[in-house]
């Protein structure tokens, strides 16, 4: 449930892969957002934790913490499992880290690796201006690789890192196409206006979006995502423009993820 949730808000291997190229035929390929890294300031390092919820319940953690490097280079590192009823009936544990080039906000690489009832997988994600490199090993299998062509793609990481960089006034709308781990998405989020929400983390001015998601299919058309019906995000209206919640409707039930702490470096 929570892999499910990560891939729907807004959450890579034994044969070589290609899948055709996305071209500028296809309709949703020119609508979207080409705007460079806006001049907002930069996220700040520091720690975070978030609670997931299911249909009313408490039903995952997940401690993040992003960090930049001397070189440039920005990251976000997690570790997310379920917790409670929800692990009773999914037991899910997950690592993910992410890097993305600080001047330009786009993604560099991706390494998640989940543990699912038991068995184990990982998926990198090596991006270039060429496209994405996927690598994916699941338990004793052997890796195997797929080539995704393109030079729009985003990481979950980098979409945020874009998206909270531009001027997101009242009306703007954004289109991302994302790659989070196994399968491409166009993200469509609509700035709705401002508003003010409470979350575990405390009292906050906020700015709430609407996100609409639909799957890229193998030959670079949009199809439906019947797992995302429909979802609303709030991120903090001020100069770090945190990701404070998300509510979302998929084919378990709501779901939701909430600031519960955050502490700056």
């Amino acid at each position: 449930m929570a892999r499910r949730f990560y891939l729907s808000a807004l959450s890579a291997l034994v044969s070589l892969t290609v899948v055709p190229a996305l071209s500028a035929s296809n309709e949703w390929s020119a609508m979207l957002t080409r705007e460079p890294r806006g001049n907002f300031p930069e996220l700040r390092p520091g720690r975070a934790t978030f609670a997931f919820g299911w249909s009313g319940i408490t039903a995952g953690l997940a401690d993040v913490r992003f960090s930049r490097a001397e070189t440039g280079m920005v990251s976000l590192e997690g570790k997310g499992r379920t917790i409670g009823l929800a692990r009773a009936l999914w037991r899910f544990d997950v690592d993910y880290k992410s890097v993305a080039h600080g001047d330009s906000l786009r993604p560099s690489q991706v390494r998640q690796n989940e543990n699912i009832r038991g068995k184990g997988r990982l998926t990198e994600l090596a991006f270039a201006e060429s496209g994405v490199v996927r690598t994916r090993i699941e338990n004793d299998r052997a890796p195997s690789a797929k080539t995704i062509p393109g030079e729009e793609w985003h990481d979950l990481f980098s979409a945020l890192l874009h998206l909270r960089s531009q001027p997101l006034r009242n009306g703007d709308v954004y289109r991302l196409a994302i790659y989070p781990a196994t399968a491409g998405y166009l993200a469509t989020i609509t700035v709705l206006g401002r508003d003010e929400i409470a979350v575990r983390a405390g009292h906050y001015a906020a700015i709430k979006m609407d996100l609409k998601v639909k799957r890229i299919g193998k030959k670079g058309a949009l199809e439906p995502y019947k797992k995302l019906k429909r979802a609303t995000v709030w991120v903090s209206d001020d100069s770090d423009r945190i990701l404070l919640r998300v509510e979302g409707q998929i084919l378990v039930g709501a779901v939701t993820a909430e600031l519960q702490s955050l502490k700056f470096d």
